[in-house]
């Protein structure tokens, strides 16, 4: 019985650490994953919403006992990666501050520059840092 509960214990932790490493996840992406497992479903329940105005989101709720159980758990899942993108982004700034002071000195700010500079000092900036750039998408 021990075995079985470490087996399904383990199984349980593989399954779900990929999608635990990916944390964040851009539109573009999102609208790839929502259209793997979600297109049968718009195709029967939402064809006349568009993407404009969240139509297709508020459609799949609407239809959520009808829409397949894969659909509506990407769904969540991917609403919940891309608010985790959106605050991975607003956080970013703050947490590289003291990287950009100490590796980007003299790098004018705005337009993208102190992103560029601490993307170019990778190695040598804090992973802390260079973890936020990640999870904002920004890498």
């Amino acid at each position: 019985m021990r075995q079985l509960i470490f087996a399904l214990t383990a199984g349980v932790l593989l399954a779900t650490t990929p999608s635990a490493l990916a944390q964040t996840v851009g539109f573009a992406d999102a609208i790839k994953i929502l259209a793997a497992s979600c297109g049968k479903d718009i195709e029967s329940y939402c064809k006349s919403a568009t993407l404009a105005n969240n139509q297709i989101m508020q459609c799949l709720d609407k239809n959520q006992a009808k829409v397949s159980q894969k659909c509506n758990a990407d769904r969540v899942t991917v609403v919940a990666l891309i608010q985790e993108r959106l605050a991975a982004q607003a956080a970013a700034p703050k947490i590289c501050e003291r990287d950009a002071a100490q590796r980007c000195k003299g790098v004018k700010p705005g337009a993208g520059h102190i992103l560029r500079c601490l993307l170019k000092a990778q190695p040598s900036v804090s992973e802390k840092c260079n973890t936020a750039i990640d999870l904002a998408g920004y890498r």
